[in-house]
């Protein structure tokens, strides 16, 4: 059977098996991408040096998630940042909705606000798939100190300031919300996507803790990639290890491309898809 037919007879049998087969998907759904991350040459060291390689991603079997970026945090400082990770983060978001991405927005806690959205229609209706069995990850402590929730804009406390998703953020027709990760879940697999991209906040907190987010989708067994330039921690510099606050959410970086999976900078995405 030619490619021509190959690609036709899948179409006629369903969208799910032309995602899934790999051959059919050769060359430009390909692209190479610089990802990092960090390997103890010698083990019980301690000793982590980072490593940059290049990785064929491929573009249509790969989903972008959006952790947590809300309309407001009951931390300043937070709600601050993410202003700025808004305007950095819409380009991508919507090159990488022209190339085939999936995107999904996560905002936790505000499905209520988006019940009558055809987005968050859409995912509950496809089918519950049961994950697998997690895969067991051993890591160490992280390396700050949040205990205190982490707000370096005292005298902020704890309280559900959020009602939806930052409104900078636009939500495209054929995108997808949840805060759920085995609705998530179920979602990549229906469309047959294994790679799965994720910005957002917090570093040391959503990103790595959601049902939808690294710990978890890495033990299913979903290719997980963290965007590293858009995601910050919630750390204050007068808690250990006692740096500033760009640092703490580095070092909360290298401790996720230590333990759980690599990182790619937001321009070399960029320009990965562009050239496609």
């Amino acid at each position: 059977m030619n490619g021509k037919r190959a690609v036709k007879a899948v179409v006629r049998g369903g969208l799910v098996v032309l995602l899934l087969s790999g051959s059919l998907w050769a060359g430009s759904e390909l692209t190479k991408v610089r990802l990092r991350t960090r390997v103890e040459a010698f083990k019980g060291s301690g000793q982590w040096q980072a490593v940059e390689y290049e990785y064929e991603l491929p573009v249509r079997q790969t989903a972008l998630i959006i952790c947590d970026m809300w309309d407001k945090h009951w931390c300043r400082g937070a709600s601050a940042r993410v202003e700025g990770l808004v305007l950095k983060a819409q380009p991508l978001l919507d090159r990488a909705r022209r190339n085939g991405v999936l995107i999904i927005h996560a905002p936790s806690g505000t499905m209520e606000f988006y019940r009558d959205a055809p987005q968050r229609k859409a995912i509950l209706a496809i089918p519950r798939v049961a994950p697998p069995a997690p895969l067991v990850v051993s890591e160490a402590p992280l390396p700050v100190d949040a205990s205190d929730g982490g707000c370096d804009t005292p005298p902020d406390q704890p309280y559900t300031a959020w009602t939806r998703q930052h409104p900078g953020i636009r939500i495209g027709a054929e995108d997808l919300i949840s805060d759920n990760g085995e609705e998530v879940y179920s979602a990549l697999r229906a469309r047959g996507l294994d790679h799965l991209l994720i910005l957002g906040v917090h570093t040391n907190m959503c990103i790595l803790n959601r049902s939808f987010a690294i710990r978890q989708m890495t033990r299913w067994g979903v290719g997980t990639i963290l965007i590293r330039d858009l995601t910050d921690a919630m750390y204050d510099s007068q808690d250990a290890p006692w740096v500033g606050h760009a640092q703490g959410t580095e070092l909360v970086i290298q401790h996720i491309e230590k333990y759980w999976c690599p990182t790619v900078l937001s321009a070399d995405l960029a320009r990965a898809l562009a050239r496609r």
